[in-house]
């Protein structure tokens, strides 16, 4: 086996720009589709050749390259151009990818890349955080002159949601729900492919909220979780498992949701649909397709979209629109869940005029109000979804059961700490636009040398990009310490201003 770094780090390794592709994250990229504690294994090319001399009858290669997201498919590319040629051709066609590799520009997250190896034009897209969950950037028209034509790379935030959502088109909205709530749930599907794509469209059908759950597209036995997640003497954690070995139906029985897919249809028409079953129907070996759930959707079911999309099928329609049907929906209907707890968010953060400096002047900014979940639901009735989506049922129940969730934890956190760098910020702007020097007159060395340490934490801070401030109030800022110490004693002087 080929060391797992061998050809990314002798390729990475040469140039500053080539490198750049596994930070690229830290400028602009979204960071990994998963939580710290979620693994996923390196694409790895392996080939079998009979040999009699062998003990095993078998003569094996294998090589793995490191992957990054959100890189992922790229390497997967590479390392199908790459294998067959290096099984041959050995550490001179290593040299020869990493020269092509070291020629490659450096990556700026929303550029769309040609990158030329091995004989072959490889398109990718970086992803930005700017980008629309709902399309995709790359474009093959505009570049019709490049020999070879481009081999176009997807990101692996780009699904085909309607491709993965065909087998359940008619509990995608339940399964909406499990997602939402952060439920438990095993994806047991025919293949690793077809698990891993199932396990990826459910965890990005509730955008533009964050998956805060952990995930396993493709989990096995030999995982190091498999005695925790397969224990019942506790609750099953909040993950999405996807599974292949038919060992997992037993194993995962006391899960309460489990959906069975069977193989994908090859002929092309309507694929059977998964129907909703009981968890007691659930049997060892010989379970049929179905989700296994004793949960009861909120919500009613979408008629009307089921409609459009399973005639669509039947008539053929281009998949890409489908797919841009079931996707707009999925959001929409995210988006109206989420606008009302947006717009309650927004209500608890304190009016710019009590922004000031002051009370006094080095004090931190207002606190934001806490989020009381009975005002919210309260509020419910004149803001709430029905403002925004036609779907009925029961909103408040989802609600409820949203607020035990980790996604709205995740949430939550993630709405507060923007809220507070932005009361940072404005509370900055109110110290560099108040007169210092009037406050300055009655106040005593300490409260001044008070001030200047105070400001300079929060300037630093500003640097680092801790809050959003206009450069300008950087620099009014600077001046501000500056005159503030200008102000003190000499031997004050030296202290906060050493040499």
């Amino acid at each position: 086996m080929v060391g797992a770094a061998s050809l990314t780090q002798a390729a990475l390794g040469t140039r500053s720009s080539a490198s750049e592709f596994v930070s690229v994250e830290d400028r602009g990229a979204p960071g990994p589709p998963m939580t710290d504690t979620m693994t996923v294994g390196p694409p790895c090319h392996c080939r079998q050749v009979k040999d009699s001399s062998m003990k095993r009858g078998y003569f094996q290669k294998s090589l793995v390259l490191v992957s990054r997201l959100p890189f992922v498919r790229l390497f997967q590319a590479l390392l199908g151009l790459i294998a067959p040629e290096f099984f041959d051709k050995l550490a001179p066609c290593l040299e020869a990818v990493c020269n092509e590799i070291d020629q490659w520009p450096a990556p700026e997250p929303g550029q769309t890349l040609n990158l030329p190896v091995v004989g072959v034009v490889l398109q990718v897209h970086v992803p930005s955080k700017v980008d629309k969950p709902d399309c995709s950037p790359l474009k093959q028209c505009g570049h019709k002159n490049l020999l070879p034509t481009p081999l176009v790379l997807s990101s692996v935030h780009e699904l085909d949601l309607f491709r993965c959502f065909q087998p359940v088109l008619t509990q995608v909205q339940t399964l909406w729900e499990l997602m939402l709530l952060g439920e438990p749930l095993v994806v047991l599907a025919p293949s690793p492919t077809v698990s891993s794509e199932m396990v990826l469209a459910l965890t990005s059908c509730v955008q533009p909220l964050k998956f805060c759950c952990d995930y396993r597209p493709y989990f096995t036995v030999h995982d190091s979780e498999f005695k925790e997640f397969t224990t019942r003497t506790q609750a099953p954690p909040n993950v999405v498992l996807g599974v292949t070995n038919p060992f997992f139906i037993k194993t995962l029985q006391h899960w309460p949701h489990i959906l069975r897919i069977g193989e994908p249809k090859l002929s092309g028409g309507l694929p059977k649909q998964v129907k909703l079953k009981k968890p007691s129907r659930l049997k060892t070996l010989d379970t049929k397709p179905g989700l296994y759930t004793a949960y009861t959707a909120h919500l009613h079911r979408d008629k009307a979209l089921l409609k459009r999309l399973l005639g669509g099928l039947q008539k053929r329609r281009p998949p890409g629109a489908l797919a841009a049907l079931l996707r707009t929906h999925l959001l929409e209907l995210t988006q109206s869940f989420v606008i009302p707890l947006e717009h309650y968010m927004a209500s608890l953060m304190p009016l710019q005029k009590s922004v000031t400096p002051w009370k006094p002047l080095s004090q931190a900014p207002p606190q934001i109000r806490p989020f009381h979940q009975d005002d919210f639901l309260r509020s419910l009735d004149h803001a709430g979804p029905q403002l925004t989506c036609i779907l009925k049922g029961d909103w408040l129940g989802l609600y409820r059961r949203f607020f035990k969730s980790p996604h709205f934890d995740g949430w939550y956190r993630q709405r507060r700490k923007e809220m507070v760098r932005k009361l940072e910020a404005l509370h900055l702007e109110a110290i560099c636009e108040a007169n210092i020097e009037t406050w300055m007159k009655d106040k005593s060395e300490v409260e001044v040398v008070d001030l200047v340490l105070k400001l300079r934490e929060k300037l630093v801070r500003a640097q680092g990009h801790q809050f959003p401030v206009r450069e300008e109030t950087l620099h009014r800022a600077q001046l501000n310490i500056e005159m503030v110490i200008g102000s003190l004693p000499k031997d004050l002087q030296a202290v906060l201003c050493p040499r």
